[in-house]
């Protein structure tokens, strides 16, 4: 009450909004007046006007920002580089700041110049995706209020058909004006290719060019089109592109610019629905161990056990239930229940019985004493595994495990790790190579069992959680995921944690080998990159706090250009799924036969067979769009506002397109449906108007929003249409979150079987139920952005590392930084602090760094009467370094950057991808510290950390042993090189016969070069200086022989 009156007071926030923009609108029109009279060379020496004095206006703190970054990467002293490091984030706010709001300044007169610019527009034809359209598009006053809050790095909610792609041109044209390459995301490349081509008209007028970012383009076309001004493309293929780029080793092989500006079309789906799925760039892993094919028979014997046992409960249930039972006990009917409840919740038997409220009562009661009394084990101790449907989780309980432990005895028993490697350090009768082995063989042993358990847990998750044709189908050989949301095939998606490998063993196909991830970031993670970003969709608002608390992107309603006439009906409910089968086919046939097309939105390919094969038996022409049918969308949704159709779609049906009405479904004028009466008569069983496009929901999404989507097909740009949802007590959101409300109500009311409640106050408890789902799996991602936030933390730092090595700043200070910490770990590895210094084993020392940096050091100048780990290091060092600046010498200074640069490049890249095989295991494994009273996130964190700094510490020893012992030779070298082998291995006979043939080899010595590096030569090739070759290894004189058996004899008699 108190917000109904705030609101009547001081306005919702919509009018408010509205009214922040109303003067901006009549600026942009009163400008658009005056801009007649000019011709198109002069609107486009105005707008090459306004990018100059742009650039002139940002020019003094671009400069600075260069400079500041220059000095930077030049400065070794680390106070001074933090100093300057906060100048440079100082400097970025206020260039961020300075560009905005000199955008702001010329936001009217842009805006103003792009309508005209669509004026002039009208009534010429340009080819779209292979078809001829006649532009006849001109901005309305909400589109400009709709490009104005997408400037402002808002959501614009636009109903469909009220013209997003126009809207967008909008404020892309005035951020294109920057210079920086601004970007349209979109959930496909039909939508990408589609948009480009019909608005580059209004770019291309101003000499600005439009890039378009599709799937199986070449580098080259990538490249070009992130180059032009504005750039189009397919959501997935924007971060795929980024991957690459940080996998390139110059700067000629990157693609993308500078993240500025970006529009994202559909943004719930594409930042709520997909968000977290990560985008992987992977390849073969080394070794890919799993036992889902050994573990299937077993998992399969333990499912049907507990559906034996689930059966024979239900057996039971039905005795107590009948009224002429004379031994019915009401207290064992709720506690078979409940047993069936936690067995097997998706057991249909059991959701009819749900169906009555006394019963849904009686379980719920019996539920709360158990979890009051805290004796819900005694319960579980009956069955062989519990299903959380609402937390999609499955746990096995002690039956269970005694079931598959008769298999593999202690499976279930598992030790720490550290507790097993202690246990072989502490036996005194191994020797140091047995324990090695030992070690080894425990620490497999202990991966498998760890594998096994959580192949175990996977399998049964696609036992009771996933079911063939609704999460997933099953087309030539290969599991194909469907989308939740849209209904559509998602092939090449793959789901994660091993979960695929065991669906694909459930449905007993080919179970595809696992991959090691090369490089991964989640579509979340990407658009947060960006300095500026907005989105548009039909629907947004109910999603308006998941999207502020994470993106910061407050969502504002545009209102349509004219009121629309959709009436929506209240929801009809029924007791059981085949009551409400039957009322939708009713309803269907009444409308087919007053040839009113008709749009049957399910949320599952399961849903739309049924509903299919119930219209074939009463002979209705129709058309299904689903998972299975896919390839054929623009087809269908074509022919779906023709009179008298009947589609069936599976969700959004088509999002991204619009249902267009065809001749004779639309028989009056607009404003004739305004205000109808939309009341059930006995003339008008099924409500008013009889024309225009009529929406059926077969049940409610979970997610408002999608119902709000499906509602939107119906009622475009004023035309009329009607929709109404048909609900059942069976379905899956009653059954979970509404049900135990609803069924009591209906009750009540003396609802028999067979009759339906339509009221506004059972719809708004549906919308309540649907509420809770939506908080519920928000709360759900929540968690899941704490674990995806750790790794983006670690990709960010490796990311933006690579990245200023490939801008060719000098790295010898890094480097340098690198070398002094890897002799501090050697000294480290090699010396222990409580032993004196004369035990230590300094030959070893010297052995390491002449085998891993081919830096000679005598054990001699090592020796000191008060010799300590401070001055071993300090001498270490120095004398590593001096080597370091005698390579330089030896090889130049710029050649000596290039090593560098190649190393840092080819370690960094070889130990992250190390690193993000090691975190994925992690998380796979990570869930079963909860079984150990922790937190699984917090040991996430923790141990994430401890890898981090792993990979750090490899990558500064890599670095410095491939510094030291890589070489570069251009062609001519490398030729020179393999000829003057050749030669030798040729002539070798003639030599050993005259006795002239000394060979000396030197490890140590790197080779001399003659040729200079640089100017025309060819593409150098880093070359590896190894220390010694081995009696058995390849000899390198390329003969094919062992060195023992070919240049090695003249060694060895030396």
């Amino acid at each position: 009450m108190l917000e109904k009156l705030l609101r009547k007071i001081f306005g919702d926030k919509s009018t408010r909004d509205l009214n922040l923009y109303s003067p901006q609108v009549e600026a942009i029109n009163l400008i658009f007046e005056g801009l007649h009279q000019y011709d198109d060379d002069q609107l486009r020496e105005r707008v090459a006007d306004i990018r100059g004095e742009i650039a002139e206006k940002l020019r003094d703190l671009r400069e600075t920002l260069d400079d500041l970054e220059r000095r930077f990467r030049e400065e070794a002293e680390e106070s001074e580089r933090n100093r300057i490091d906060n100048r440079i984030d100082e400097t970025r706010k206020q260039l961020k700041a300075l560009t905005k709001s000199t955008l702001d300044d010329y936001l009217p007169e842009v805006f103003a110049l792009v309508k005209e610019t669509c004026r002039r527009l009208v009534d010429q034809e340009f080819e779209v995706r292979g078809h001829m359209l006649k532009w006849n598009m001109v901005p309305f006053d909400v589109q400009l209020i709709g490009g104005m809050a997408l400037h402002d790095g808002k959501i614009a909610e636009m109903a469909t058909g009220e013209g997003k792609t126009l809207v967008a041109t909008l404020p892309l044209f005035l951020n294109a004006l920057v210079g920086r390459g601004v970007h349209l995301v979109t959930v496909n490349d039909y939508l990408a290719s589609r948009d480009a081509e019909w608005m580059s008209p209004v770019f291309n007028f101003h000499g600005m060019k439009v890039g378009c970012i599709t799937t199986g383009m070449s580098f080259e076309e990538r490249k070009e089109a992130y180059l032009c001004d504005v750039t189009y493309g397919m959501n997935s293929e924007f971060g795929f592109d980024y991957l690459r780029d940080n996998m390139a080793v110059s700067p000629q092989q990157l693609v993308q610019r500078d993240f500025y500006y970006a529009i994202v079309d559909e943004v719930d789906s594409i930042l709520i629905d997909e968000a977290r799925t990560p985008l992987i760039i992977s390849g073969p892993i080394a070794q890919d161990k799993n036992f889902y094919p050994e573990l299937r028979p077993q998992i399969n014997q333990l499912v049907q056990s507990q559906n034996s046992m689930v059966q024979r409960v239900l057996s039971e249930i039905r005795e107590d239930i009948r009224e002429d039972y004379p031994a019915a006990d009401m207290d064992r009917l709720a506690t078979n229940l409940l047993i069936v409840q936690r067995a097997a919740p998706r057991n249909k038997a059991f959701a009819k019985l749900m169906q009555e409220s006394w019963l849904k009562k009686l379980v719920n009661d019996m539920e709360g004493i158990y979890l009051r009394d805290k004796r819900m084990h005694e319960l579980d101790e009956k069955l062989f595994y519990v299903v959380e449907e609402r937390q999609n989780s499955v746990d096995l309980c002690e039956k269970g495990r005694e079931l598959l432990s008769r298999h593999e005895k202690n499976l279930f028993v598992v030790e720490s790790l550290d507790d097993v490697l202690n246990r072989v350090d502490e036996d005194e009768s191994l020797s140091e190579a047995d324990r090695i082995k030992r070690k080894t063989l425990e620490t497999n042993r202990f991966m498998d069992k760890s594998e096994k358990l959580h192949n175990i847990n996977q399998l049964l998750k696609a036992y009771t959680l996933f079911e063939n044709d609704k999460e997933y189908v099953v087309i030539d050989n290969k599991v194909i995921i469907v989308d939740e949301f849209t209904g559509r095939q998602m092939p090449g998606r793959r789901f994660s944690d091993g979960l695929h490998q065991a669906l694909e063993a459930k449905e007993n196909v080919t179970i595809e080998a696992g991959t090691q991830t090369f490089a991964t970031i989640t579509l979340q993670n990407y658009f947060r990159m960006f300095e500026r970003l907005s989105g548009m969709t039909g629907t947004a608002v109910t999603e308006e706090a998941e999207f502020i608390e994470i993106y910061n992107l407050p969502v504002m309603t545009i209102p349509t250009n004219v009121p629309v006439t959709r009436v929506d009906h209240e929801d009809v409910i029924y007791m059981t799924k085949n009551e409400k089968y039957q009322a939708l086919m009713d309803e269907i046939i009444y409308w087919h036969e007053l040839q009113k097309p008709v749009l049957v939105g399910t949320v599952s390919v399961e849903v739309s067979e049924t509903i299919s094969r119930l219209l074939r038996r009463r002979n209705i022409p129709h058309s299904v769009l689903n998972a299975r049918q896919h390839q054929r969308e623009a087809e269908i949704i074509t022919s779906a506002g023709k009179p008298g159709s009947v589609t069936i779609a599976t969700n959004m049906a088509g999002r991204g397109t619009d249902i267009k009405l065809g001749p004779g479904v639309v028989t009056q004028s607009t404003e004739n449906y305004r205000g109808i009466d939309s009341a059930v008569t006995d003339e008008f069983p099924y409500g008013q108007p009889l024309d225009g496009l009529h929406v059926i929901g077969s049940e409610r999404h979970e997610s408002r929003r999608i119902d709000r989507q499906l509602r939107g097909r119906a009622g475009r740009q004023g035309d009329p249409g009607t929709s109404r949802f048909y609900l059942s007590l069976e379905d899956d959101l009653m059954r979970l979150f509404g049900g135990d409300r609803i069924a009591p109500m209906m009750m009540k009311m003396g609802i028999k079987p067979g009759d339906a409640i339509r009221h506004p106050w059972m719809t708004k408890t549906v919308e309540r139920a649907q509420k809770r789902v939506e908080e519920h799996n928000f709360e759900i991602r929540k968690n899941l952005i704490k674990y995806d936030e750790v790794m983006n933390q670690q990709r960010e730092v490796i990311y933006s590392y690579r990245r200023s090595v490939l801008k060719g700043f000098s790295l010898k200070r890094e480097v340098q930084e690198m070398v002094a910490e890897a002799v501090l770990r050697v000294v480290d590895e090699h010396t222990s602090a409580s032993s004196y210094s004369e035990d230590w084993d300094l030959q070893r020392l010297c052995v390491w760094f002449r085998n891993n940096l081919n830096v000679a050091i005598d054990p001699d100048e090592l020796q000191s009467d008060h010799l300590t780990r401070s001055m071993l290091e300090d001498i270490l060092r120095e004398l590593v370094m001096q080597a370091y600046e005698k390579k330089e010498a030896q090889v130049g200074e710029e050649m000596m950057r290039d090593i560098e640069r190649r190393s840092v490049l080819e370690v960094v890249d070889d130990e992250w991808r190390d690193h993000l095989h090691e975190m994925d295991l992690l998380k796979e494994s990570v869930h079963l510290r909860s079984y150990a009273q922790k937190d699984p996130l917090v040991e996430y964190k923790r141990e994430s950390y401890e890898l981090f700094e792993n990979l750090i510490s490899r990558i500064q020893d890599n670095v410095t042993k491939k510094v030291f012992t890589t070489y570069i030779l251009s062609q001519e070298q490398m030729e020179s090189m393999l000829n003057k082998a050749k030669t030798q291995h040729e002539d070798m006979s003639a030599f050993i016969q005259d006795q002239t043939l000394q060979v000396s080899q030197n490890a140590s010595e790197p080779p001399q070069f003659s040729g200079p590096y640089g100017g025309e030569a060819a593409k150098p090739r880093p070359v590896h200086v190894a220390p010694k070759v081995g009696r058995n290894d390849p000899c390198p004189c390329g003969s094919g022989k062992k060195y023992k058996n070919c240049c090695g004899r003249f060694a060895d008699s030396e």
